[in-house]
């Protein structure tokens, strides 16, 4: 039987208190957290790309302390290191010429990457590799992406569930899904960066999406900057209501549980201002139907 899972991209907010926490500060904010939802993003490990040194990887005290903190049916999606999604440095100013990533697909380093999350177990859902937008810049084209990711996968240790976010919306095409159910992998449909929503990318692939054993939905929004200067980065408050968006992905949502898809839905603050708001109005708009 398909299942949906509800979470935020992120835990440790005090602005919560209230909403999801009993006080701001001096409580364990992820056990509080896993009373209430059973999922989670964690993005703390995908910025670790600094300079020239060794990428950051995880504490594994750190990993022991989640998952000592969450029940056995609690899920974490962990987005993977951008040091191995990334195909080159991020240049200080625009004008300045790219430095490759030595690192770009290292089978070593994600092992390395995976061993360090083994204390979550059970616990661990899907493994997210984020490649950001993609030109010539940096590479030929799709098929040699495609071909370099099929490479680094039949490198990669078994018995992990992942998932592969691109951010080119002409790149989000037959191929890539065709790649995806290949290499049995998790789709992820992104609603935000200039992407295509995410229910019509569901719509003309429908028969690549619907079935797939799990999809991952990730809903960010247009505009990440202005959001935090609406907020003033408190988050607590919806300051814009997507009400038709909403009507969409909700009905995407039950097709893909329908056809017998796992669902994990991993709402942004920056999507509407305030994440398990948000949640609660997804939850309002599933019950109706």
């Amino acid at each position: 039987m398909s299942r949906l899972r509800v979470g935020t991209c992120s835990w440790r907010l005090p602005s919560w208190a209230g909403l999801v926490y009993s006080a701001a500060e001096a409580i364990d904010h992820l056990a509080e957290y896993a009373g209430r939802y059973d999922t989670v993003e964690v993005d703390r490990w995908f910025w670790s790309l600094f300079g020239d040194g060794e990428p950051r990887l995880p504490d594994r005290s750190d990993v022991e302390r989640y998952r000592r903190a969450v029940p056995d049916d609690f899920r974490f999606s962990v987005k993977a290191p951008n040091a191995i999604t990334l195909t080159d440095h991020h240049p200080k100013t625009k004008t300045d010429p790219l430095t490759p990533n030595p690192h770009f697909l290292s089978p070593d380093l994600f092992a390395r990457f995976l061993s360090l999350l083994g204390p979550l177990g059970a616990t661990l859902g899907p493994v997210i590799l984020q490649f950001g937008y993609l030109n010539r810049q940096h590479l030929h084209g799709q098929a040699e992406l495609l071909e370099r990711q099929a490479g680094f996968l039949d490198g990669a240790p078994a018995g992990y569930g992942y998932a592969l976010e691109i951010r080119n919306p002409r790149w989000l095409n037959a191929k890539h899904f065709e790649f995806i159910a290949h290499h049995g992998l998790t789709p992820v449909l992104l609603q935000g960066y200039w992407m295509p929503p995410v229910w019509e990318t569901h719509r003309e692939h429908r028969d690549l999406l619907n079935g797939a054993r799990t999809v991952v939905v990730r809903l960010h929004g247009p505009d990440r900057e202005g959001m935090e200067e609406q907020t003033g980065r408190r988050w607590d408050t919806l300051v814009v209501q997507r009400d038709a968006e909403l009507r969409e992905i909700v009905g995407m949502v039950r097709e893909l549980l329908e056809a017998g898809s796992d669902v994990y839905l991993n709402v942004n603050n920056h999507y509407e201002g305030c994440a398990p708001l948000t949640i609660e109005r997804i939850e309002a708009a599933l019950e109706r139907e």
